[in-house]
This record gives structure tokens, C-alpha cells and sequence, in this order.
């Protein structure tokens, strides 16, 4: 189910205020704040270089963190918002929100495939297509699924993979309303063509004249 949850270090911020900001800037840091959980916001700072490198690496705005604060319970965040220089593209600011563990989250959870080595349609040559690596669900802090399994092993050439067809963790529902395509398989290139070819064939052959044949 749940896997690890990944820890963010981050130091209390004494002042607060634009001062308080920039000098954090200055020293190299991002400072931010971490509010919600009934309780009075925090403000804080994270090095710069942690915070850039966990942006470049993609996901942080979905991504669970156990927030580490020295002289601080650990206590479960999600980042909400990352202000950044609008000439330099930087993170200037960041807000961090509080999750219990019943807290209602949106996130983004990647897709694991199974079953391809023995699915027919992929066996035959088909190709199985991705159309959604990862989907956004609708979980609880305290219980989220480190991946959702898809299994494509009764696959057929044709055949359309949708979300009504993945078993979800207990609690958890998609935020799209509707039934949408996960992935397919589709006809190899090859003989996709050669069916577009034939087809192609047997319109022509509609389309061609009868021979008058004449009487003389």
C-alpha cells in the first residue's frame, strides 16, 4: 500500500515580514510557511539547492513530504504553491499545507503494468499503447497506494483498457467522472497498413465501372 514517506528538512524561520524574507534569500534559502492542521501557521526556510533540486526532479506539487523541523513534531505536508521570479524563473516562496492522516488529497499515482508477456494481442505483434501513465486520484494522507496495477494479460489486439477495469485501493476514486482509456493494443504498423491498403483496394473496386458489353 502506502509507500515511504520521503522527508523534507527545513528550519523555523525567526522573523517574518519581507525583511525576514529577503535576508533568508540572501543566505541562500527559500523561506515558506506551513499552515492548516488547526493549529497557527509556521514559518520556515529550505536551502535552495534542496528545494531546486526536488522541483527539477518533477512531482513536488504531488508529492507527500515528512517535514523536519529541529525542535518540531514531524508533521505530514503538501506543497500548495511555489512563487518564483518572474524574470529568473526561481522559487521565491513556497507554501506547505498540514495533512492528518483522514485528510482528503488529490494526487498523481503512476501506473504499473502487468501481464504483457503473456497477453495475446501482444503476443500476436500488437502494441500495447499508454495512454495515461500515472492518474489522479482522490486519497487519504494516511493510505496512499504507491502504485496502481493495471493488468493487461487478456489483452487482444483492439482491445481498450479503461479506469472501471483497475482495482483501487479502498477509499480512492478518480477525479475525472467518467470511464477514460488507460491504455490499448493496437495492430503492428505493418499490418495496420497492409488493412488500410486492403481496404483501400476493395474501395476502388466499388468505384470501378462495368465493362459495356456490346451487342454487334
Amino acid at each position: 500500500m502506502a509507500g515511504e514517506i520521503p522527508d523534507l528538512v527545513a528550519e523555523a524561520r525567526t522573523g517574518t515580514g519581507k525583511g525576514a524574507a529577503r535576508q533568508a534569500r540572501r543566505e541562500g534559502k527559500v523561506p515558506g510557511i506551513v499552515y492548516g492542521g488547526g493549529v497557527d501557521p509556521t514559518p520556515i526556510n529550505i536551502p535552495f539547492n534542496v528545494l531546486f533540486k526536488k522541483l527539477k526532479a518533477g512531482r513536488f506539487l504531488s508529492t507527500l513530504y515528512n517535514m523536519k523541523v529541529e525542535g518540531q513534531d514531524d508533521v505530514r505536508v503538501i506543497c500548495r504553491n511555489v512563487q518564483r521570479d518572474v524574470v529568473k524563473d526561481l522559487p521565491t516562496h513556497v507554501d506547505f499545507m498540514r495533512l492528518r492522516r483522514t485528510t482528503k488529497i488529490n494526487l498523481f499515482i503512476p501506473l504499473e503494468f502487468t501481464g504483457e508477456d503473456v497477453a495475446p494481442g501482444i503476443k500476436k505483434g500488437g502494441v500495447l499503447t499508454v495512454v495515461r501513465p500515472e492518474i489522479e486520484l482522490i486519497v487519504t494522507a494516511g493510505d496512499i497506494p504507491e502504485s496502481i496495477t493495471a493488468d493487461v494479460s487478456e489483452m487482444e489486439i483492439g482491445d481498450t483498457l479503461t479506469i472501471s477495469s483497475i482495482n483501487l485501493p479502498e477509499g480512492a476514486k478518480p477525479t475525472i467522472d467518467r470511464d477514460f482509456v488507460i491504455a490499448n493494443v493496437q495492430a503492428p504498423s505493418g499490418l495496420a497498413s497492409q488493412n488500410d491498403d486492403d481496404e483501400e483496394e476493395e474501395v476502388a473496386a466499388d468505384e470501378v465501372p462495368a465493362t459495356e458489353v456490346s451487342e454487334d
